[in-house]
């Protein structure tokens, strides 16, 4: 398989898992899974921070597969990985890996989509 395929179809797999990963976060979160609820208590902003963060993980995770939007959806959530990264170092204490590998993957799939910024101006 030649170099250019193997980007188009790894990097298709990568926006596929990784927006399957984000729809489910921010599915859980907007619909208020007992779990997303006690960590956002956690967190103590408020339950209203939970429904923004989940609208934002949606709405990346879907901008993934839109035509010329990757880079955006991809940049929205790796700024929102960076937040939970420092969430879970700062704040709530445990594992800050998760969003770190998220945070790495999103920012992947901006740096393969980064020519669609220069066709935005």
């Amino acid at each position: 398989m030649e170099n250019g395929k193997i980007w188009f179809y790894g990097g298709w797999a990568l926006k596929i898992i990784v927006g399957l990963v984000f729809l489910a976060a921010g599915g859980s979160k907007l619909a208020g899974v007992e779990d997303m609820v006690a960590v956002f208590d956690q967190i103590g902003f408020g339950q209203w921070f939970r429904y923004v963060t989940g609208i934002i993980e949606v709405v990346g995770a879907v901008l993934l597969f839109l035509p010329g939007r990757a880079v955006y959806g991809a940049a929205l959530l790796a700024v929102t990985m960076v937040g939970a990264v420092l969430t879970h170092l700062v704040l709530i204490g445990g594992s800050a890996v998760p969003a770190l590998v998220l945070l790495v993957l999103t920012a992947l799939i901006a740096w393969m989509h980064k020519d669609q910024m220069s066709n935005a101006a």
